[in-house]
Formats: structure tokens, C-alpha cells, sequence
């Protein structure tokens, strides 16, 4: 359910919710937790929700194709906020700017869709200076 899915994540609210009543049907198999809601089994079982965990890993994509220059063809750099130009900051702290798209195949497009969620990652997460570092420091920035 999570293969691949950088290049077909659903868009659809619809198709979003199919896919986590998969999830919560499995959930809802535990012992002792049928009278909770499917966030708190869960949180109860330390999952994220499938949503969650999608995000998670294009995130975790984004920062390797920026960390390895892969990216710089892929993602437009420029200012996160009004605050980041006028203070003059290093680059690497400068988010994504986010890409025209006159249709939703590209409007829902990785390269565009990833853009609004890594601009509002804290700098410290962004800059991580490798994969593991990331990863801690993103689960780190959730709670």
C-alpha cells in the first residue's frame, strides 16, 4: 500500500479514505481496542496513518534529491517567507517556490504537491545533513 508511492499518491479524498479503511480494519482486529477511534489505535499501537506515512516518505525523498543535487531540476528554490528575504539568509535555509500547474496530473504531480509541506518543515529538519538525521528530526518535530 506504500510502494511506490511518491508516483501514484492519491489525490482524491475518496481514494484517500479507501486506503486508510484498510488500515483501520486491521487495526480494529486488536484485542482490547475496538471501543477506541482509528487514531487512537494507532497512537495505542505507535502507527502513523497511511496519509502520514506517505507525506513522510516524500519528504524523506525530497531532502535525498536535494542532498544529492538530484533535485535542482526538479524543485525550484526561493524564499519560504517574506521574513527569509528580507533577513538575507544562507541558500540552504530558502524552501521551494511552488510550480505553475494548469492541470491536476501536475498539480497533484510529486515535484508540486511536496512543495508546501517541506517549506513548512522547521530549518533544523531541512538541513539534516544525512537521511537518518532526518528522519529522527522530522518524528522529533510531530511531537
Amino acid at each position: 500500500m506504500e510502494f511506490a508511492s511518491q508516483a501514484w499518491s492519491p489525490w482524491l479524498t475518496g481514494d484517500k479514505e479507501i486506503l486508510e479503511k484498510v488500515q483501520a480494519s486491521a487495526v480494529k482486529m486488536v484485542a482490547g481496542l475496538r471501543s477506541k477511534d482509528y487514531r487512537e489505535r494507532c497512537a495505542e499501537l505507535g502507527l502513523q496513518t497511511l496519509e502520514d506515512r506517505r507525506r513522510d516518505q516524500d519528504m524523506a525523498l525530497v531532502h535525498k534529491l536535494l542532498q544529492d543535487k538530484r533535485g535542482t531540476g526538479m524543485f525550484q528554490r526561493g524564499a519560504v517567507n517574506e521574513a527569509t528575504v528580507q533577513t538575507r539568509r544562507a541558500m540552504s535555509t530558502l524552501g521551494l517556490t511552488t510550480q505553475y500547474s494548469r492541470t491536476n496530473i501536475r498539480k497533484y504531480s510529486f515535484g508540486v504537491r511536496i512543495v508546501e509541506d517541506w517549506n513548512k518543515l522547521p530549518d533544523h529538519v531541512r538541513q539534516a545533513p544525512n537521511k537518518e538525521t532526518f528522519k529522527s528530526r522530522l518524528k522529533q518535530s510531530k511531537q
